[in-house]
């Protein structure tokens, strides 16, 4: 997104396939600023803090927090903001949802990029990934545990027609598609392809 951010071995290195989330959910966000919404993004396992800091960059007027089991990578996510001049960001620790009661005012978007690789392959994947944090890789037995509780808990945090935008990973997008199916809550819109044509972005809304 032409932006610079700081990393250290804390934080999850970002990749070019994230600016897909980050572009898509610039869209959506433009689009329901033309009709009057007032943007509340929420971007769960916010890490170097490098999603919400470009949502914030390219979305003005709205209000954007960053939530991040880990203190030690919300710091470096400050530590991020500072640097790219954006204010609008809160960066809050908590596991997923935690932070937040059924009473809090509801956000418009909930963004992610949870850990999506099983845990039988993190010990076989290409060398440098061993420099990643572990709880930014592990997804679950089959990858899918993060998705199956930010689509489980999200409505309970979204507005009325709000939205969840997610990235995935190689392969994962029919099994994600089933997730939301089952849970009954939402309506996919678009699966977006990255670069490689691979599927990588799913978007969906609730109702």
């Amino acid at each position: 997104m032409g932006l610079r951010f700081k990393l250290t071995a804390d934080v999850f290195i970002p990749r070019p396939e994230t600016e897909i989330l980050v572009e898509t959910t610039i869209k959506i966000g433009h689009r329901l600023k033309v009709i009057g919404e007032r943007l509340k993004i929420l971007d769960l396992g916010t890490g170097s803090g490098n999603i919400a800091i470009s949502l914030a960059k390219f979305l003005t007027d709205c209000e954007i927090i960053g939530i991040d089991i880990s203190g030690r990578a919300l710091k470096i996510a400050e530590n991020n903001a500072r640097l790219n001049n954006v204010d609008n960001v809160k960066f809050i620790q908590g596991n997923l949802f935690s932070p937040f009661t059924f009473h809090l005012s509801p956000f418009t978007l909930i963004v992610s990029n949870p850990p999506y690789i099983p845990t039988a392959e993190i010990e076989r994947l290409e060398p440098e990934l061993s420099f990643e944090p572990h709880n930014a890789l592990d997804g679950g037995s089959d990858g899918l545990d993060f998705y199956r509780r930010i689509i489980q808990e999200s409505p309970a945090h979204l507005k009325g027609k709000g939205f969840l935008i997610m990235e995935m990973g190689f392969n994962q997008a029919e099994a994600i598609k089933k997730i939301f199916r089952d849970s009954g809550n939402f309506k996919i819109l678009e699966v977006v392809k990255d670069y490689n044509d691979i599927d990588r972005v799913i978007v969906a809304q609730i109702g």
